[in-house]
């Protein structure tokens, strides 16, 4: 799933490099939709502990059930099915079910892999969110 990468940034400077660009983008739509971002904020801040206690595949489904936070769930996919992979990936950001979609038809190794690198990521998005977007009040 990650291969080894030929330029100087390590794994985590490039989880976080792109954690701070998924939360950059939320912050643009704080004015416009500010609930948009509480809900990216606190579905994101949930998310490891849903993962943790039920598996990553319920806890994506949890997130999308909810359609709280569709670009969270797009954001997490870009980084695993391309940017962990190929920092100069030009793909199109994947929809929000298509890292669920993966994990479904990939095999047990994959989805071992999958959940390391989403909760890794989740570390640098949590942190970043904190910082830049509103608290998010909601229950979910």
């Amino acid at each position: 799933m990650i291969a080894p990468s030929t330029d100087k940034h390590t794994l985590d400077q490039r989880r976080a490099a792109h954690a701070w660009e998924a939360v950059t983008s939320m912050t643009k739509q704080i004015k416009q939709q500010p609930d948009k971002a509480k809900a990216f904020r606190g579905q994101a801040k949930k998310l490891p502990m849903r993962i943790m206690a039920a598996g990553l595949g319920h806890g994506l489904a949890f997130v999308r059930e909810k359609g709280k936070a569709p670009e969270l769930l797009s954001q997490i996919g870009d980084w695993v099915l391309n940017k962990s992979r190929n920092r100069d990936s030009v793909a199109p950001r994947p929809g929000e079910s298509a890292l669920l979609k993966t994990i479904i038809e990939k095999d047990a190794l994959f989805l071992r892999r999958a959940t390391d690198e989403v909760l890794a990521y989740l570390l640098w998005l949590n942190r970043f969110a904190a910082i830049e977007l509103p608290d998010a009040d909601d229950d979910d």
